[in-house]
């Protein structure tokens, strides 16, 4: 079920679709506009290209299986990030920058273990996979310390404290 697709404004570059698939997810009105906010802010703080993001919330079996298909995991993740090849589109649509899809177990778990406001997990695992569509990546320490940098800066801009603090 689609719950928003709503674009930035009246000529909007930025297009964020929010679809609720499965898991126990609370208030999505709140879910959407907590993903909604991370995606928007994230792509001003650095510059992102006009697109199409889609942020699927999902229950961890689903989030599992993209994992196990997509990068040899057999587990669950907190967010899996897909970029999209970006084709030119007809008419100067603004192509599809990719998905990014959370796993409501995995998510809700972890923010009360770190003893963090769910819709504050949310938002910052959002900016992670947006970071991801972007082609930033954390697989060396100094790509790790980069992109927590950008993070942080990012999710101050919205008010969340430090998630590395």
């Amino acid at each position: 079920m689609a719950v928003a697709d709503r674009p930035a404004g009246a000529d909007a570059l930025l297009t964020v679709e929010c679809l609720l698939e499965a898991g126990d997810w609370p208030d999505p009105e709140a879910l959407v506009a907590c993903a909604e906010a991370a995606v928007r802010a994230a792509a001003a703080a650095e510059g992102a290209p006009a697109g199409e993001v889609t942020v699927v919330f999902a229950d961890d079996a689903a989030v599992r299986a993209l994992n196990a298909r997509w990068r040899g995991k057999d587990r669950p993740t907190n967010v899996l990030s897909f970029p999209a090849a970006a084709p030119a589109l007809p008419g100067g649509a603004a192509p599809p920058l990719g998905d990014i899809v959370l796993a409501a177990g995995t998510v809700a778990a972890e923010a009360a273990a770190q003893d963090r406001p769910l819709a504050h997990h949310v938002a910052h695992l959002v900016v992670h996979g947006f970071l991801h569509l972007l082609g930033h990546d954390h697989e060396t320490p100094a790509e790790a310390d980069a992109m927590e940098q950008r993070e942080t800066r990012i999710l101050a801009g919205l008010a969340i404290p430090d998630p590395y603090a």
